[in-house]
This record gives structure tokens, sequence and C-alpha cells, in this order.
């Protein structure tokens, strides 16, 4: 049954609730604001689907580095462009597509934008059908950049009266507490041994465990 159990930490039934009204509100300002976009082709799609993807990150986990801005407009319009070339290069479809999902997921990478809907549209340009491949280069800016543009300006304005606000600051540090306070060396050293990544700003995690030492210390405090 743990799988049933809460997969953020922190999430509750309100702040699902604000996700869901702001993913509404995103893919519908999205969409009406494109779509008096002049799209280079009459037959191209007012959004694509990996917006809906990306509404997801913006709107629910909006602290993941995964879906802050860049990550959102350059992930996406990278990715595109990279499944727009696999598709004009490598022979075969089903070569094409798989060339295009990894070969998106390194330009991500090494341009700091990694964002999983990329590898969606890195799909869609191999697969999307006949406009999408007579569009060529353009497909990439429109309707993908664009989308993606508008949805990040919604994603910054649903977010603007809340606590925490999009693009996402990293928590401030509290005061150090005795007698115990982890440096950052130790924290990246632990990141090291564990061999793995986790969807949270470097600079998150230090705070989140800063946090808990303060506690801890506070706790032990009364306990004596």
């Amino acid at each position: 049954m743990s799988v049933f159990k809460p997969l953020l930490p922190g999430a509750t039934l309100s702040t699902r609730l604000f996700a869901a009204l702001g993913a509404t509100f995103g893919i519908l300002a999205t969409i009406m604001l494109c779509g008096a976009w002049p799209f280079p082709a009459a037959d191209l799609p007012v959004i694509v689907a990996p917006l809906g993807a990306s509404a997801v990150l913006v709107f629910a986990v909006p602290s993941s580095p995964l879906a802050q801005p860049w990550p959102v407009v350059g992930g996406n319009l990278l990715s595109t462009l990279v499944g727009i070339a696999a598709f004009r290069l490598v022979p075969g479809t089903t070569l094409a597509a798989g060339v295009a999902v990894g070969g998106a997921i390194l330009v991500m990478s090494l341009c700091r934008c990694l964002h999983p809907p990329g590898g969606a549209a890195a799909l869609t340009a191999v697969i999307g059908g006949t406009a999408i491949h007579a569009a060529g280069w353009r497909f990439a800016f429109v309707p993908v950049g664009i989308n993606s543009l508008v949805l990040v300006a919604a994603g910054v304005l649903f977010h603007w009266p809340r606590t925490h606000r999009y693009p996402h600051r990293p928590a401030l540090l509290p005061p150090a507490f005795p007698p115990v306070r982890l440096h950052e060396a130790d924290i990246d050293a632990a990141l090291v041994q564990m061999r793995d990544s986790f969807d949270i700003d470097r600079d998150d995690l230090s705070a989140l465990l800063a946090h808990a030492e303060r506690h801890a210390a506070e706790r032990t405090g009364r306990a004596r």
C-alpha cells in the first residue's frame, strides 16, 4: 500500500486544487493567445501536446528545477529542433524517433534546461505528421516556442499572489545552530556517494537540512 502514499512531501489538498486551477488557466491562456498568432501553416496545431506535461510541472511542482522558465522554454524549443534534425537526417522513422529523444536529453542536459516534456516535443517533430514536417524548422518556434513562452508567463502571473513565487527562489538558510552544522561539501559528498539525482534544487536541499538540524537541536535541548 506504500505506493498509494503521497508522492510529493508537503502536498495538501488545497495546493493540489490550486495546481489544477493553475493548469486550467495556463492551458486556456496559451490556446487563446496563440490562437491569434499568424502560424506558418494553417493546419498546424495551436498548441502542442507536450505543453500539457509542461503545465503539470509549472503549476503542480513550481519549485522543481525542471519547471523553471529556462527549462520550459529552452527544453521544449531545443528538443524540437533536435527532433526536426533527426527526422531529416536519420533514415527510418523508428530510428529517428529514438535518436530524437536521446539527442534531446543530451542537448537539454548540456544546456542546463532538462525538461521531461522536451522528450515528447522531440518525438512530436518526428511522428507529428505531414503539416509538422512541412513546417520544418519553424515548428520549433511557432507553435512550440511561443506556446512555451506564454505558458511560462501564465505561470508567473498565476503564482504571483503566493508566498512561493515562480520562478522559484531558493529558501533562506536559518542561522547556524550549535553543536553541529553540515557544510556544503558534506552535502556534495553525500550526493556523490548516493549516485542518484533528486528533483530538488541544490540550495533548497541545503536549506531543508539546515532547518532539520535546527529542529533537532531544539528537540534535544528540550529533552535535557
